[in-house]
């Protein structure tokens, strides 16, 4: 295993590799089986979507992928199978990443990863894909070979992601507890586009699932009448990038548990860009109980 030990962190600049990178720190590398980092949300940050989690423990992956084929290709447009939801992490938490990779090669990367907050599971990810394309196309290699070094070296300075935006939706039908769809109007221009990617600006996948939880969030709490937190979220695809400056149609629709499934509320959600299907996924909420996710 090949340990990193903490040094001297060094600062960067705000924009590329801050205004949508979530790993401080890379502690250990055992090749391409397990890795492990860190990551602080910013104390000053007031919107971090459960989602970003999600995103830390990919980007970690990613870094173990890029590196593994020397920065030739890097992972993108991941399918994951289950999302577990346990927590919410809070400003001012350091999240403790693991990622178990099940295999990796320069056509993609399968694996599994979990969030922690000291001894807390705060997010965990498994049957998760990345697909491996040519890394020139998004970004500079060897400035992304450099970030590595500095992540494996010491790391960088935590603090300088500022937060995103909340998704700016309007809606456009609404049967309560039932069915909402809503457009989701993309930014032309954001900071976390210079990280997302700084040659091919992509909207983030994970920005796009927090918008379609808000939506499944009102839909389970108006079918609930009482309120309700997201457990799971499986069988997420992304099929598509988006672009700065789309406009998507967003739904939710409530949809019947299977027989196996613990919680009692499922909300199918989906996102069409001109009429085709992008992207989709199951979100299951159960009721509070003193204690939300």
């Amino acid at each position: 295993m090949a340990e990193h030990k903490a040094g001297a962190l060094q600062s960067l600049p705000s924009g590329r590799f801050a205004a949508f990178s979530f790993v401080d720190q890379i502690t250990a590398i055992e090749g391409t089986k397990r890795v492990t980092g860190r990551y602080t949300i910013p104390a000053g940050v007031t919107y971090f979507p459960v989602s970003l989690v999600a995103e830390a423990i990919g980007q970690l992956a990613a870094w173990v992928a890029m590196s593994n084929v020397g920065f030739s290709h890097r992972p993108v447009a991941a399918l994951a199978g289950d999302t577990r939801i346990f927590a919410q992490p809070r400003p001012g938490d350091t999240l403790d990443l693991i990622v178990d990779i099940e295999s990796c090669d320069r056509d993609g990367i399968a694996y599994r990863g979990r969030a922690m907050v000291g001894d807390t599971v705060v997010l965990e990810l498994l049957d998760t894909l990345g697909y491996m394309l040519d890394i020139a196309d998004f970004d500079d290699p060897h400035a992304l070979a450099a970030d590595f070094a500095l992540l494996t070296a010491g790391g960088r300075a935590p603090g300088f992601f500022e937060g995103v935006p909340e998704p700016v939706l309007k809606d456009l039908l609404h049967e309560t507890g039932h069915t909402l769809q809503a457009q989701l109007s993309v930014p032309e221009q954001a900071p976390f586009f210079l990280d997302h990617f700084p040659r091919r600006p992509v909207f983030p996948a994970t920005l796009m699932l927090d918008a379609q939880l808000q939506l499944a969030q009102r839909i389970a709490t108006e079918h609930a009448g009482v309120p309700v937190h997201v457990t799971r979220i499986t069988g997420v695809k992304v099929r598509a990038f988006t672009l700065p400056g789309a406009s998507l149609t967003l739904s939710a629709v409530l949809a019947a548990p299977g027989k196996d499934d613990p919680e009692p509320i499922l909300i199918k959600v989906a996102a069409l860009a001109a009429g085709r299907t992008i992207a989709g996924a199951k979100m299951f909420f159960a009721t509070d109980s003193g204690e939300n996710a």
